[in-house]
Formats: structure tokens, sequence, C-alpha cells
């Protein structure tokens, strides 16, 4: 007995001096821990100040049921149920049973109320005994934080988010993922909290021990007018030509802003929502887009001007065993360069390429290199995808590569890297990288303000950039992209039609193509430049880029013109709107040719078809309200006065 009591005396004194500390630390750290509290990410704007993303605080409101002493618990129960069933709805007696049942299982956590706002918070606070705070009352107030988007799906891949996984890998998309870390994110909180048993934890005491910092405000350059215009506009085409994903990008000329992005993916259900950012990540062959790089070298280099003349014959021509095609049926014969542009004849642009760099291709990529268009636009956004523009050497080139490469195969580019040199192009020749971020701010002080980046200062001479401006112009005027032209306010772009996954099995059976289209609006003195990207239309409702992206551009810059002032100062209150002016037009003349005979009135507003149909002296009925879908007096029979018809809308 005495050299057991001798073993326990020992073991006691190792416990105490020797290894006491660290039990001490284990327990402490099983029954208090430092828990982090979020800082508040700062909010994003637009360029005009609309709330993009913000950060909306909720509350999880608990009691501990046993700190209240039971005079303190007794006064207040039913108070406290009285309030709590005001504002839940549930009965007075629900809750002094179930607060009852806590304090006698000893429930130091009991739920209130979970997930609630700031107002209620306040509300809830101040109910009785749980204004008495921690100690005397038991309250228990848990805050997080959730980050909203008044937009909702619109642009929501461009503004993005910032996550963290529970293996601690971090997903940083689009803006609120590029400026997270260094800006939006702020500085987090810290708090005890007391193991309370069951894995329940429990505050302490009722403040933080460390505040946390909230993060700064990003303003962004995106214009929540443009970008609506520009979403609903792409997701309108991706919907009618069935396609599988598309993008667009609108770009201020002089700044390289980006004022609108929108990027749309088929789900599996068969509606669209952004995916993923087409327009920064996916590198693709960009088919006949890229013919405008090529003419430029072309031009510069001297090789040829615009009124040199190419024999493009029949359509048909073989490079290297491989043969090129021109879309119209029986070719161009002999026609100029320039007209060759306007047309996109793929045979022209290899034939020029082939005779004048077939000896030193380095020639002709060396001007890709000198523009930029091999290498990345490092853009705030994450994940841009690589520009591949392979040369004699690389495994994938071959003698047949270059002639390929005039048409805009055998080499890969983003929508946004092939927007800039359009831009550049529009921006007599200044290359301007594109931003997505106009300044930081915290409240009203600057923090940072980001300026224009020039990445080329002149990527061509004014000769070459006058004769490549014309082209575009003329494309839209007369030439693959004419289905566009509008007298009420010029465009000038290049439409394109690549093939796309030639390379797999059953592609004749099953073709897939990408349509596109980039350009800048108004022609002269541009203002907004602007690429669309479409993939996998259709081909049942059509794949050309003319037909199934150059709408979608058009509609913007329509949309443009007439929502958004192009200019900032107005000099006469007698401003005439181009699309109210040709509507007017088009009633003119229909109320001026029909003065007997009925006119097709279906489609018409319904206001204007009464309007018309009163003139000719006729009675009328309305059915629904809206636009005329049917009329109960035939187009072209002749009609009496004081005779009765039917429109249905």
């Amino acid at each position: 007995m005495f050299i057991f009591g001798l073993a326990v005396v020992f073991k006691l004194l190792t416990i105490q001096f020797v290894v006491g500390d660290e039990y001490r630390a284990l327990a402490e750290k099983r029954t208090v821990k430092d828990v982090v509290i979020p800082a508040n990410r700062g909010n994003v704007y637009s360029v005009k100040g609309n709330l993009l993303a913000t950060s909306i605080p909720k509350y999880d409101i608990r009691i501990d049921a046993i700190t209240p002493s039971t005079k303190t618990f007794q006064k207040f129960l039913k108070p406290l149920s009285d309030s709590l069933a005001a504002y839940s709805g549930k009965s007075s007696s629900y809750y002094q049973k179930e607060i009852k049942k806590a304090r006698a299982n000893k429930n130091r956590y009991y739920l209130l109320a979970r997930d609630i706002g700031y107002s209620d918070y306040i509300r809830l606070r101040d109910f009785p005994m749980l204004n008495l705070g921690a100690y005397k009352g038991g309250l228990i107030v848990e805050q997080t934080t959730k980050r909203e988007h008044p937009m909702g799906g619109i642009s929501m891949r461009t503004i993005g988010y910032e996550r963290e996984d529970d293996d601690g890998n971090i997903t940083r998309a689009g803006i609120d993922g590029a400026f997270g870390e260094l800006y939006l994110r702020g500085v987090d909180g810290h708090r005890l909290k007391q193991n309370i048993g069951k894995g329940q934890w429990k505050p302490i005491v009722d403040y933080n021990q460390v505040e946390p910092k909230d993060g700064y405000d990003v303003y962004t350059t995106i214009d929540v007018n443009v970008q609506d215009i520009a979403h609903h506009a792409l997701l309108e085409q991706l919907e009618l030509y069935d396609a599988e994903h598309g993008c667009v990008v609108v770009m201020e000329v002089k700044t390289g802003e980006i004022r609108a992005i929108s990027n749309l993916a088929k789900s599996p259900s068969g509606t669209y929502y952004e995916k993923r950012n087409y327009a920064v990540w996916e590198s693709h062959e960009p088919g006949s887009t890229f013919k405008l790089a090529t003419y430029m070298a072309a031009l510069e280099d001297k090789v040829v001007d615009t009124s040199t003349v190419i024999d493009t014959g029949n359509g048909v021509k073989t490079f290297y065993g491989k043969r090129v095609r021109d879309s119209r049926h029986g070719g161009y014969g002999k026609i100029s360069v320039g007209r060759a542009f306007e047309v996109s004849s793929n045979i022209a642009i290899a034939s020029i390429l082939d005779d004048a760099y077939a000896k030193n291709p380095m020639k002709f990529i060396n001007r890709l290199k000198q523009w930029g268009l091999n290498t990345k636009l490092d853009v705030s956004i994450i994940g841009e995808g690589d520009p591949v523009i392979y040369e004699p050497g690389d495994k994938d080139w071959s003698r047949n590569a270059l002639p390929s490469m005039a048409y805009g195969y055998n080499l890969r580019l983003t929508p946004l890297q092939m927007l800039t040199f359009y831009n550049a192009v529009a921006n007599d020749g200044e290359m301007v990288k594109p931003r997505f971020i106009k300044q930081v701010k915290e409240l009203d002080k600057e923090i940072k303000v980001f300026e224009k980046e020039v990445r080329r200062e002149k990527i061509c001479s004014d000769a070459t950039l006058g004769a490549v401006q014309a082209m575009l112009k003329n494309t839209v005027e007369k030439g693959t992209g004419r289905k566009l032209y509008s007298k009420y306010f010029s465009m000038a772009g290049k439409t394109g039609t690549a093939q796309t996954e030639y390379w797999m099995k059953g592609w004749k059976e099953n073709p897939r193509y990408v349509s596109s289209f980039a350009g800048y609006f108004p022609a002269e003195n541009p203002k907004y430049s602007c690429i669309v990207v479409i993939h996998k239309p259709s081909t049942k409702k059509g794949y050309y880029g003319a037909d199934v992206s150059g709408p979608v551009f058009k509609k913007i810059a329509r949309k443009i013109f007439t929502d958004t002032p192009i200019i900032d100062e107005i000099e006469s209150l007698e401003v005439n709107n181009a699309s109210v002016e040709e509507e007017f037009q088009d009633y003119y003349k229909i109320a001026n040719t029909y003065k007997t005979i009925m006119p097709n009135v279906v489609g018409l507003p319904a206001m204007d078809a009464i309007a018309l149909c009163e003139n000719l002296g006729l009675k009328v009925k309305i059915e629904g309200v809206g636009v005329v879908t049917s009329q109960s007096i035939p187009k072209g029979q002749k009609v009496k006065k004081n005779q009765t018809i039917v429109l249905a809308v």
C-alpha cells in the first residue's frame, strides 16, 4: 500500500509539474476556441454606381436557457413568448413549452430564429429577457454574410465569386474573384467560443475580441444598360438557333473599358445560363474574322493593295493536297483584293499568303507577333485562354498551315483577344488593354484608380488603317454583312463562319460551326467595338455568321444608338429617333397607299391599326391588347364606309 501511495504521489507530481502545461492547453483547446468572424466583402458597382454584388448580413438568434436566474426566467418567459409569437405567428404557449423544455434539458443553445436580416435582428434582441444581454438574459447572436447579386443571372459569371471548399481550395471567378484577395475581402475578426457539449459552441461574451474590417468597394467598367441589351440580344439568338453556347463583349474604343460581357450556355433542360466566361477563357479557331489580320499584314508588307486583282477561279482551289472552297457556288472569278475581303473569299486570301510568304512564312508570323496576337492580354479576370499561333518547326506545322491560317484555321484565339485587335483598328491603330475595373473606393475615399493601358501605340501605317477601315465598312454595306446594313446608323465589321470539331468522326453527317461577327460602330469616329461568337447553332436553322451572330451585333448597336446616347452634349431638342422615324414612314406609306382597299394590319400595334382602319371609314372592334394578330376583313378586299372590322390582338 505504501508503494502504491508513492506511485500515486509521483503521478500527481508528474501531471502537475512535468506535463501540466500540455494538459491544461489541451483542456482549454477542447472547451474554448478562437473563432474567425469573416469581414463583410466590399460591394461591386457598375461604372455608373449601380449595385452589382453586395454582402448581406444574416443572423441566427439563440438563447442559453440555463444562464437566466430562476427569478428572471419566470418573470420574462411569458413576455418573451408573446413577442416571439407576434413575430413568427406561432402561439405563445408553444414557445413557453419549448423554452421550459430547453431549460429542463439544460440546453444552452436553443434556436429562436435562423437566417434573419438586420432589421429583424434589431427587433429580436429587444424582446423581453433577450434585451438583458448574454450574461443575464442568455442572448446568443451569430452573424454570417451572404453574397447577393441584385441583377440576378445577368452578368453573374463576370461579376463572379470567391469560394473555398472543404479542402481549402479556393475558386476565384470573375471580378469578385480577381479582386477579392486584394480589395474586396477585408480583414477578418475574432471571437472566443466555449464548448457547451453535444458539439455546440457558445460565444463567451457578446462582443468581438477583434472587430472585422470590411473590404473596399470595387467600381467596374460595366454599364448595366448596355449589359442588359447585350444579354437579351444574345439570349434571344441562342434560343432562336438552338445553339450550344455563345458570348458577346462590348468595349469602349478609346479606353478599352468593357461595357458589357455576356456568356450563356444551354443547360440539360434547354434553358440558358452563365456557365463559363467563354469570352475570356475559350480559345478556338476564329475563322473569317481573322482575315482582317491577314489582309493587314499583306497590305502593310505591300504584297498587294486593295485594287490588286486575284483570280479565285470557279470557287475551288487545291493547296498542297487540300481543297479550299468559297461559299459562293461557281466562285467569284477575278476580283479585287478589296472585293475579296467584302465577300470573304477563302481562295483569294489563301492565294495571297501562299504567293507572298510560302518561302518565308516567319515574315507573316512575325507580323502577328508584332501585334501581340501570340500573347495573353493579362486581363484581371482569372482563366484567360492561351492564344496559339503555330510556326515552322512545330509538330502541327505543315506546308498547308499557311493557307489555312489565312482564313482563320490552324490557330486559336479567345473572343476577347480577337476583339482587342478589331478595337485597335477602330482606335486608329492604338491597341489598348481591355479593362473590367475603374476604381477602388472606401466609402467616398479613392484607394486606387485604374487608367488606360496601351499595348501598342500604332499597329500599322495610316495607309493600311484607312484601307481596312473602308473594307470593314463596305463589308456591312455591300458584302457578307449587307443584311445588317441600316441607313440610320453606320457599322463596320467582318462576318465569320468556321467549322469546329471537323477532326471528329461523323462530322459530315453532323456538321458543327462557330458563327461570329466582330466590328465597331459608328463606322466613323467609333464609340464601341463588339464581338459576337455563337457555337454550334442548329444547321437546320442556319450557321453563317451574317445570319446567326450578325443580328445580335446589329441589335446591340441599334439599341445603344436609340436607348443610350452616344454623345454627351445635346445641341438641339429636336432629336430624330431612327427607329421611331422608320416606323412612322411605314405607317405613312400604308395610310397613303390604301384608300378603299383593306391593307394588312397584322403585326402593327393596336393603336396604329385602329387609326389606319378609321381613315378608311371603318368601324373598329378590338379584342385584346397589344399587337394585331388577325383581321376579319382580309388584305386586298375593297371596303365601304361604316363597315365593321374586328381586330384580334
